[in-house]
């Protein structure tokens, strides 16, 4: 393999966004951050098909997740304070809004839910289930949190006509 170019470092993502975009500020439609999803997933798609792209996507919800946790949630000392810093950041950043379904803290096996998820939300009901990158998301937070390894799968989505997209979370057997 070459060079990298992006390794991921935070200060790729915001750099000095106040003097960048004094006008325009931190956010921008959910279109266009679809449009650059769906486009690119289309492009790793047509090169790799589409088990390969699933896997990349989930990859890259790996690293975001381990990076969203070391930059927001790394201070949490409880499984209760996590989701409290998770629905708010969440909520606040715009990517859903999460809830936890049922939590079984002893086997560390959870369902938790996104409601207006940010990947999918509002689009065509489709015979598939989507949100691979957010379920590498989801692992990575849990992944480091808890210093363990989990298994993350989307049991349903707004695409498939659930209304909302659900998760199961399960420590890795050994």
């Amino acid at each position: 393999m070459g060079k990298r170019k992006y390794k991921f470092d935070w200060g790729i993502i915001t750099g000095n966004l106040s003097s960048a975009r004094p006008q325009l500020g931190l956010y921008t439609r959910i279109e266009l951050y679809r449009l650059f999803q769906f486009t690119l997933r289309d492009v790793l798609e047509q090169h790799y098909g589409a088990e390969h792209a699933d896997n990349l996507f989930r990859d890259a919800g790996l690293i975001a997740g381990r990076e969203f946790f070391a930059q927001f949630c790394s201070k949490c000392q409880s499984t209760t304070e996590l989701v409290n810093v998770l629905q708010t950041t969440f909520k606040e950043f715009g990517l859903g809004i999460l809830r936890v379904e049922s939590a079984d803290t002893e086997n560390l096996k959870f369902v938790l839910t996104v409601e207006e998820d940010l990947d999918c939300s509002g689009m065509p009901d489709t015979a598939d289930q989507i949100c691979v990158y957010d379920e590498g998301f989801i692992k990575g937070i849990l992944d480091s949190f808890t210093g363990l390894s989990f298994f993350v799968k989307e049991i349903d989505c707004w695409c498939t006509g659930a209304r909302t997209c659900r998760f199961l979370a399960e420590k890795m057997q050994e």
